[in-house]
């Protein structure tokens, strides 16, 4: 392949959940599309992410992006292979403050048509009888879901793929010299770039400012039944919109296969993969304080994944200030999964001249430059 060019209506640059669903979408247009990626797809963020399909409502354009994302997801829920589970959504509220607070989203949330319910005590414990007693209530999201990233980026790859989209498997994007990408066996591409390399956009793009945020996620032995919904205390939006260096917060979810997925801990400072004693502690702890016989359980599994985040926590998505033919889509922090399917149409949508469905400037890389 050393020297050879091959021309792409757009190159998409990483396979990770963002980047295989701008590849799906491009694709399905009938764009003739390249897809680099110098790992597994579905890799990286990808892999250490829980899959929560979730409307977070604490900035409008998350909300926004998030709520139109949503309902594509909807298109994939009766796919086996995505292991979609419509678990729902209970958001656990400690304290009379926490409820008043629940009754603001679920506001917020009704006004954009998503369905939410807010529980008194009594049914916040029959629908989950393993929480901690004295909780104030909670509020139910009942039509939110989970998914499992790696496979769902599979899916997505291999469906551009049965349309005619080429893959670099192994190949890593070495520069964008004008008009395509150079690959690091000397191949060129040539076409209208599209970097969805999370974390590592600024190796491409150095003017576009992210930083890697860590997380460790546990996963347990099968416990069908122990836990029924995923279960977060309100106060998470804190920890996952914080500029702490570290964080944790409750979050723990039932897979269909009967195991539970622990998160989650946010760190900026930390660097490597490699999994912090300290820092699963400290989470753990945090899930033991809101469902105590999480302590019984057998974990199988610790591992760590890192979280590309903007400087103001919105993804960027559209065009590459001062450059022709070169466009983003990154950023996402802890709602990639999320707002994959909405991201990508957005993306595409732009990238053929066409109005997107919701207002692209929130997200326009060009804030960041201003």
């Amino acid at each position: 392949m050393n020297g050879k060019a091959a021309t792409f209506d757009l190159i998409v640059i990483g396979a990770g959940i963002i980047g295989a669903s701008c590849a799906d979408v491009a694709s399905a247009e009938g764009m003739r599309v390249a897809i680099v990626e110098p790992g597994p797809v579905g890799g990286g963020a990808t892999a250490a992410a829980m899959g929560h399909l979730v409307a977070m409502d604490d900035d409008p354009a998350e909300l926004a992006l998030a709520h139109y994302s949503l309902r594509l997801w909807e298109d994939f829920a009766e796919l086996k292979e995505a292991e979609f589970s419509r678990c729902g959504t209970l958001w656990v509220a400690r304290n009379d403050q926490e409820l008043g607070a629940a009754r603001e989203r679920i506001a917020r949330l009704k006004a954009v048509g998503i369905d939410a319910s807010l529980l008194d005590a009594a049914t916040l414990y029959e629908l989950e009888p393993a929480l901690v007693p004295g909780l104030a209530g909670g509020m139910l999201v009942p039509r939110e879901a989970v998914v499992y990233p790696p496979r769902m980026a599979n899916v997505l790859v291999n469906r551009a793929l049965s349309r005619g989209a080429r893959l670099y498997a192994g190949r890593r994007a070495q520069s964008l010299p004008r008009g395509g990408v150079q690959l690091d066996d000397g191949t060129h591409l040539s076409g209208p770039v599209l970097v969805a390399t999370g974390c590592a956009l600024p190796t491409l793009l150095p003017a576009l400012a992210m930083r890697a945020r860590k997380g460790h996620l546990v996963i347990t032995d099968r416990y069908p039944g122990f836990i029924r919904h995923q279960l977060l205390e309100l106060g998470y939006a804190d920890s996952a919109h914080g500029d702490a260096d570290s964080s944790v917060a409750f979050n723990v979810q039932p897979r269909p296969t009967g195991q539970i997925l622990i998160g989650s801990s946010r760190e900026f400072s930390a660097n490597d993969a490699d999994v912090s004693p300290a820092m699963v502690q400290r989470m753990l702890a945090r899930s033991f304080a809101f469902v105590p016989a999480l302590r019984q359980l057998q974990a199988l599994r610790i591992w760590t994944g890192f979280r590309p985040t903007t400087p103001d926590g919105r993804p960027y998505l559209g065009a590459v200030p001062d450059a022709v033919d070169q466009w983003v889509a990154a950023g996402h922090e802890g709602l990639g999964v999320t707002t994959a399917l909405g991201s990508a149409t957005l993306m595409i949508d732009l990238i053929q001249g066409r109005r997107p469905a919701i207002d692209p400037t929130p997200y326009s890389p060009s804030r960041m430059a201003a």
